[in-house]
């Protein structure tokens, strides 16, 4: 009896021990495949990322994978480090990994809803706040009606010290550069809590646009800008024109 309830322990332990190395065998082997596939991290796209976007803004939209070696593209980054100061070039779609190649200099990019200058136009840029670019809120193939208002004390004979005058009409906007944001990202939050989080922000900095004018145009920008403020308005091709310029001043607001 005795010796038949050993040989029962025996074979309980031996099961247990071979069990125990059959494990071990099978993890060492999938450690051992994994290790030969030469496993690499890189970033992937978690959420969709327009063209233009800062790189310093894109970390709440990546995730790091550990992926094998051939499944990774040789232009994959694995973090950010060099990238600072860069834009995407294009839409960024999730799933994708994140490519050196799509990421490029703002002088650099040609990105995709940047609108052609129409052949004999040439282009003027100049900064603005968000306040007087219809709270930021203005984008690459909008058109804009340009006020310029001029302050002179003493003004000239015949002149008003202080107006205001809508001076240009349905002017192609072709490029929109925005400051980098300062806000630190939530590291609680989700891609999509991130995403609305900056679409609900106040905007902050300044823009600096790029316009399709004229000569003629572009010299009354550069004026306006120079000796004067600019303010800008969403002027749609629908949007009605007086066929007189309006100039309002000092005295018709204050008689």
């Amino acid at each position: 009896m005795k010796s038949r309830l050993l040989a029962g322990v025996a074979a309980v332990v031996l099961g247990l021990l071979g069990a125990m190395m059959l494990f071990g065998y099978a993890q060492g082997a999938e450690a051992r495949a994994v290790q030969s596939l030469d496993p690499v991290e890189v970033l992937v796209v978690t959420t969709e990322i327009p063209a233009g976007t800062p790189a310093e803004d894109l970390l709440p939209f990546l995730t790091t994978e550990t992926l094998p070696a051939t499944a990774v593209n040789p232009l994959a980054l694995e973090d950010l480090d060099a990238a600072g100061g860069k834009i995407t070039s294009d839409d960024l779609l999730p799933g994708e990994q994140l490519l050196a190649e799509r990421l490029v200099n703002p002088q650099d990019a040609e990105l995709t809803d940047r609108p052609n200058v129409p052949e004999g136009l040439q282009e003027v840029s100049f900064a603005l706040d968000p306040g007087r670019a219809v709270g930021g809120n203005v984008t690459p193939g909008d058109t804009v009606g340009v006020f310029i208002s001029t302050e002179v004390d003493p003004a000239p004979e015949g002149l008003e010290p202080r107006m205001t005058q809508l001076v240009l009409h349905k002017v192609l906007v072709t490029s929109v550069q925005r400051a980098p944001t300062e806000a630190a990202p939530d590291a609680d939050a989700t891609p999509e809590e991130q995403a609305r989080a900056e679409a609900e922000a106040l905007p902050s900095g300044s823009l600096m646009l790029t316009v399709a004018v004229t000569e003629e145009q572009a010299t009354k920008v550069v004026f306006g800008n120079e000796f004067g403020t600019i303010w800008l308005s969403r002027e749609p091709a629908t949007a009605t024109e007086s066929p007189d310029p309006i100039t309002i001043h000092d005295k018709v607001l204050y008689r």
